[in-house]
């Protein structure tokens, strides 16, 4: 099979392209435009196959897009290409609409003009699969249930707003045209290659360079976190496996306080990496608790019982095994962050005085 990744740079975009070389014989086009958060290095270990072609292109140059569509002919699109992170949708919401759904809808448009174009057994086998998240469903309070795939969206900042609007455009092209689509909706994702402003490696790498660890409010905010190569499986899973028009929610069964993640991950480095510690008795004296962020969700929780019942998948990692692994990386890696850390980006709003 062929299969056209969009975002196959980005963090879950590369660990899905890795996990289709490296444990299926299918080949990849890996589209994506190399924005702040594109890293090629992250897919430095497959670059060489000869299953792996890469080329820079913005999904909303339809152009471009229908010439690599058209070209290369896949057999199925994986969509990871978006603006993914809160606190830039607050600050800046213009790109956010611009990538997540004017660049959707231009995927979707030139994809339904290549799949209408297709031989009849070609045409049923192609497949359309948007990879989305879970913020989409809103806020869950602390008693509530969890999130399945028949839970009412109501999303809460510009970033989830615009993943829901691409949602529902997918939605309307399988009615409306027929497009075989699949949507998965994950929750939050960690692991090596993660980019250095989301919470768990930034705390890794503020912590080991002796910064503050900023926690917003009193860090009792709720999330499912879920290992980036257990996603990579499941999103394959549900695009060889998965039925057309199915939506499909993927968790980790691994809800925990950010609190309580940084705190683990202090106890990790307490461990690992005393030597860093530089007068202090723990990397926990490095907390600093922070005004929080505007419409901040209390809390996520993916009930992931569809794809296991009917997909057969669950995740392999723990959170505690996860984690290990991931603070593993980023200490044997330095080469990796330090690149991205030389001044290009800053952390706009997490730990910001105004």
């Amino acid at each position: 099979m062929k299969i056209l990744v969009t975002g196959g740079a980005g963090f879950i975009g590369s660990a899905v392209i890795r996990y289709i070389i490296n444990h299926t014989n299918d080949s990849v086009i890996n589209v994506d435009k190399l924005t702040y958060a594109g890293n090629l290095e992250s897919l430095a270990s497959i670059d060489d196959s000869d299953r792996y072609y890469f080329e820079q292109i913005d999904i909303c140059d339809r152009e471009n897009l229908k010439r690599i569509i058209f070209e290369k002919k896949p057999d199925a699109i994986m969509h990871l290409a978006a603006e993914s992170h809160v606190d830039r949708s607050i600050d800046g919401p213009a790109d956010f609409i611009e990538t997540n759904i004017i660049g959707t809808y231009t995927l979707l448009e030139v994809c339904k003009e290549y799949w209408n174009q297709l031989g009849e057994i070609d045409k049923n086998q192609f497949r359309f699969h948007h990879i989305s998240t879970d913020e989409v469903y809103g806020d869950l309070g602390f008693c509530d249930g969890l999130f399945t795939e028949e839970t009412a969206y109501d999303p809460s900042s510009p970033y989830s707003a615009s993943k829901a609007s691409s949602d529902h455009l997918v939605k309307a092209w399988k009615r409306t045209y027929g497009l075989p689509t699949i949507i998965t909706n994950c929750s939050n994702n960690y692991g090596p290659y993660h980019f250095p402003e989301k919470l768990i490696p930034l705390i890794i790498l503020n912590a080991i360079d002796g910064k503050e660890l900023p926690v917003y409010g009193d860090g009792g905010q709720i999330r499912d976190w879920l290992f980036v190569e257990d996603h990579a499986s499941a999103l394959y899973q549900v695009l060889t496996k998965g039925n057309v028009g199915e939506t499909y929610n993927i968790g980790g069964h691994n809800e925990k306080k950010n609190i309580d993640v940084v705190t683990a991950i202090c106890d990790i480095l307490d461990e690992l990496v005393p030597n860093k510690l530089d007068g202090m008795s723990s990397y926990k004296e490095l907390i600093k608790f922070v005004e929080d962020r505007p419409g901040h969700d209390l809390r996520y929780a993916i009930d992931a019982t569809k794809i296991s019942n009917e997909l057969n998948w669950q995740p392999s990692e723990t959170f505690e095994t996860g984690l290990r692994k991931t603070v593993i990386w980023f200490l044997n890696n330095e080469s990796w962050w330090k690149r991205i850390l030389n001044g290009s980006y800053n952390t706009t709003r997490l730990g910001r005085n105004s």
